[in-house]
């Protein structure tokens, strides 16, 4: 005769153990990895459920680390940039170690600071076939890649396009300094001379408007 299983039931919340947080359905956690050198697990809570004997499991559904992926880390992928898969599974609650966000890349894109335990998607990934959506995103700089938030970028004022410092050949701090900027072709006569001269001079004194996460 088989054994019964014990009678499970929904609950509202859950106490991360050794901690003071509390985890509910719709939060995003950290969950301890099969081996103890590769990085913590990224999941969405679906649903909290605990039986009569009081063992937690939760309902989760995964994100994917670009390393995790069939195609692999990218060189556009940022650090902490996950995929939201469709790989749901049941945990046991103990394997959580703590909480997290994941944000829309518009909003991981305007954070002031970016804490260990932000996280941000772009791409729902089809664990199965490796297929993303979207399928293409807009690229930028004329390596024409997508927008990579670890990397500094500097605006064009002629066409408005972003372009990596270093596809430029500028330095980081030399960016910062910019006032204006104009691609090579977009620059007229006399800001092809300027970009000619800041190049050999390294020493032009202005701001341009540059986009990079604060970390």
């Amino acid at each position: 005769m088989a054994k019964a299983q014990p009678a499970r039931s929904t609950i509202d919340y859950y106490g991360i153990k050794g901690t003071n947080k509390i985890i509910r359905a719709g939060d995003c956690v950290l969950m301890r990895p099969s081996e103890s050198s590769k990085p913590p697990y990224v999941a969405k809570v679906e649903k909290i459920e605990s039986d009569s004997r009081g063992h937690v499991r939760v309902q989760v559904r995964w994100y994917y680390r670009p390393e995790e992926s069939i195609g692999g880390r990218r060189q556009f992928h940022g650090a902490k940039e996950v995929f939201l898969s469709d790989h749901y599974d049941m945990q046991s609650a103990d394997t959580i170690e703590g909480k997290c966000n994941v944000h829309s890349f518009k909003s991981y894109t305007k954070l002031d600071a970016v804490g260990n335990e932000d996280f941000f998607y772009r791409f729902e990934y089809n664990s199965s076939t490796g297929a993303f959506n979207p399928d293409r995103v807009a690229v930028y700089c004329k390596c024409e890649m997508p927008y990579n938030p670890d990397d500094l970028m500097v605006q064009c004022e002629g066409c408005s396009d972003w372009f990596h410092t270093h596809c430029i050949n500028m330095t980081p701090e030399e960016a910062e300094k910019l006032e204006h900027f104009f691609c090579q072709s977009c620059s007229p006569e006399d800001q092809k001379k300027l970009n000619s001269s800041h190049n050999a001079s390294r020493h032009i004194e202005m701001k341009v408007d540059t986009k990079r996460r604060r970390r």
